[in-house]
């Protein structure tokens, strides 16, 4: 379904006629928020980099400091500003659904990072109540907006590796420090919500909105409270599979193929890729084995953007958010019930 928002001030004519930059706010200093969001908004987009709250006034200092933009001590602080339109929310999965509703009720639209909400019933409830208020919310996946995946998607459509008949997914990363919010199961830690997202939202993304889940794993390593590995076996009422794997304690993977009958299609370095990464997409038909290079994209840079023209255009539409938080929730029910989890 297609949400048409009313984008308060949208469509505000400068000098050329075109729409002017969404003043947004960033509530939190998160790791993502300091190496990729603060300088994709910094460097423009359709989006102006107004104020930046933290808990820790030393560090809204510095941040603001560095990009000349005020500096707020307190998140409320920053929703309380007239001048910002929007809100950049990268705080812990566990306190999204909080301040998103906060922001929300201030009048702001807002970009989440992902997991929306750690809650499918309050996801529905964020993004039904966003719709009713005129106001964009929309999750921060960002690996959809680059170039290569439709391209997979184009050939796959085209043939080129015959009726597809299954996915493969993975994305892992390695231990972190003990304390890391990753852990913590009160902040919504855990590597289903950290990293599944990614293999999740892949098979939405390359198999179509038909999936369920047919079984799931997800395992707790020694000593900690949350989950740190996971997989997944979701499925088409046609019967392609998508087999997905994740974890927060493993070897750097971040990767997928789409077989066919006649041939499959991978992908290296398929969910994070920096601006100036040059993609390949590896093409098998029977023996034949091509290296499709493609251009370097700016996905963070591409998600920016997305973001501005929704908040301008007043029109907005991404029913994957909501499927998505279903198929992490029956993961989860799936792991539980089998009795295959260990915390």
């Amino acid at each position: 379904m297609t949400r048409a928002v009313g984008s308060r001030g949208a469509g505000r004519a400068v000098g050329d006629g075109a729409a002017a930059a969404v003043r947004i706010g960033v509530l939190g200093c998160a790791d993502i928020a300091l190496r990729r969001m603060l300088p994709a908004f910094a460097a423009g987009g359709g989006v102006e980099l107004t104020a930046i709250a933290s808990r820790d006034p030393v560090k809204a200092a510095e941040q603001a400091g560095r990009y000349g933009v005020r500096a707020l001590p307190g998140y409320a602080e920053l929703l309380d500003l007239d001048d910002v339109e929007a809100v950049y929310v990268p705080l812990p999965a566990g306190l999204h659904a909080e301040w998103v509703a906060a922001a929300l009720r201030a009048g702001k639209h807002v970009l989440a990072e992902k997991p929306l909400t750690t809650d499918v019933a309050l996801t529905e409830a964020l993004l039904d109540e966003a719709a009713a208020r005129g106001l964009v919310l929309m999750e921060n996946v960002m690996f959809v907006h680059h170039a290569r995946h439709a391209e997979v998607r184009r050939l796959v459509a085209a043939g080129a590796i015959g009726e597809p008949r299954s996915l493969h997914a993975a994305f892992a990363v390695p231990t972190r420090t003990d304390g890391d919010i990753r852990y913590r199961p009160e902040l919504g830690g855990g590597a289903l919500w950290d990293v599944g997202v990614y293999p999740v939202r892949a098979a939405l993304h390359l198999l179509g909105a038909d999936l369920r889940v047919a079984g799931a794993v997800l395992s707790a390593g020694p000593g900690r409270e949350v989950d740190t590995s996971g997989a997944a076996l979701l499925a088409t009422a046609s019967g392609v599979t998508a087999q997905l794997t994740f974890g927060i304690e493993d070897a750097y993977t971040s990767a997928y193929q789409v077989r066919g009958s006649e041939g499959h299609i991978t992908v290296d370095r398929a969910f994070t890729p920096a601006a100036d990464h040059v993609p390949t997409l590896r093409v098998t038909h029977g023996s034949v084995v091509r290296e499709l290079r493609l251009a370097p994209d700016d996905q963070v840079g591409n998600t920016v953007g997305a973001f501005a023209r929704a908040v301008r255009s007043g029109v907005f539409h991404d029913p994957d958010c909501l499927r998505q938080a279903r198929l992490l929730h029956a993961v989860r029910v799936a792991a539980t019930t089998e009795g295959l989890t260990s915390i």
